[in-house]
């Protein structure tokens, strides 16, 4: 009998006894050993999970004001562009008008003067802002000629950033691999990564980073899951891969900053991210230098990127069009 565990079960209808020999004792115990680990290090886990979900909700909150400054930048430069222009044109046609007045008003001179002075100063406050804006060499010339220059600058920029994919396509948590020769994370071999990954909860809105047509739209089943290739001007190309949710349609055209798809995790993915590439004719090249470009920086794209011939582009309407800032 001491070799033996003795179970008494009672029920509405009576007890009864089962006995279990040493070896149903040493399961009995090993199961409650076991079930009392996995609780442990159950707990274990779920603490070290809520402090980790407790920093990405930080890291969260910090990107999405960083991103909330850079997102539609282009947009926020086109407005204050056309509010630069506006001043500039009405204050050089005030200029002009008073100019003439003085010719014919002699009487007025001193009076006109003055004002013409005040007209002047903010004539070069305004164009100090645009070459704030389009980041060139400030100059004291205060001409209507310069006004115009400039604009037709920051015009030929915009045509640009908006025609080529640049800035960031979502408001991501932060970038979880970059473009270049990676272990892949599911074949277990290095492998070149054409893209960026943007790791981002599923759901989360994705943008077209330049205006264009739709190429495509949908699940190609072949490891990028749900997918929407965007083709833009001058040959280049973006996509948008493992999403969850899209938006368009093939053929449909788009504009920078339109929503297109929310991000996700189908294909072949181990967990919710999106993959964006930028390509130019059949060639896939670093997104990184696109996704820093803007109206400030505009020239240093030339250099980064060598693998496209930029230097055609001076024969382009209305890109040839003589800037002298």
């Amino acid at each position: 009998m001491k070799n033996k565990l003795i179970v008494t079960l009672t029920t509405v209808r009576g007890s009864r006894q089962y006995s279990l020999g040493q070896v149903a004792r040493y399961i009995v115990a090993l199961v409650v050993v076991l079930f009392a680990t996995s609780f442990f290090i159950s707990n274990w886990f779920l603490v070290k999970t809520s402090d980790d979900l407790s920093d990405l909700e930080e890291d969260h909150e910090q990107l999405n004001d960083q991103y909330e400054m850079m997102l539609g930048t282009q947009n926020l430069y086109k407005n204050e562009l056309d509010q630069l222009s506006v001043s500039l044109s009405r204050v050089a046609s005030q200029r002009d008008k008073l100019q003439a007045e003085n010719i014919r008003m002699g009487d007025k001179l001193y009076e006109g003067n003055n004002r013409l002075g005040e007209l002047h100063a903010t004539l070069g406050a305004s164009l100090s802002g645009l070459e704030a804006l389009l980041n060139v060499e400030p100059s004291s010339d205060m001409s209507k000629e310069r006004l115009e220059s400039l604009t037709m600058m920051a015009n030929q920029r915009l045509f640009m950033l908006n025609s080529i994919p640049n800035g960031v396509p979502i408001q991501a948590i932060r970038i979880s691999d970059g473009f270049g020769m990676r272990m892949h994370p599911i074949r277990k071999k290095r492998v070149m990564h054409h893209g960026i990954d943007y790791k981002a909860n599923t759901g989360t809105p994705v943008y077209s980073t330049a205006d264009g047509v739709v190429e495509s739209a949908g699940n190609k089943h072949d490891g990028y899951g749900k997918q929407v290739v965007i083709l833009h001007g001058f040959g280049f190309k973006s996509s948008y891969s493992h999403l969850n949710k899209i938006e368009v349609s093939s053929g449909e055209f788009v504009h920078k900053g339109q929503k297109i798809a929310e991000s996700g995790n189908t294909g072949k993915s181990t967990g919710p991210h999106l993959h964006y590439e930028v390509r130019h004719l059949y060639s896939k090249i670093n997104p990184a230098p696109f996704v820093a470009w803007n109206i400030a920086n505009f020239d240093t794209i030339f250099s980064t990127v060598k693998s496209v011939k930029w230097a055609s582009l001076k024969n382009l309407y209305p890109l040839n069009q003589t800037v002298q800032p």
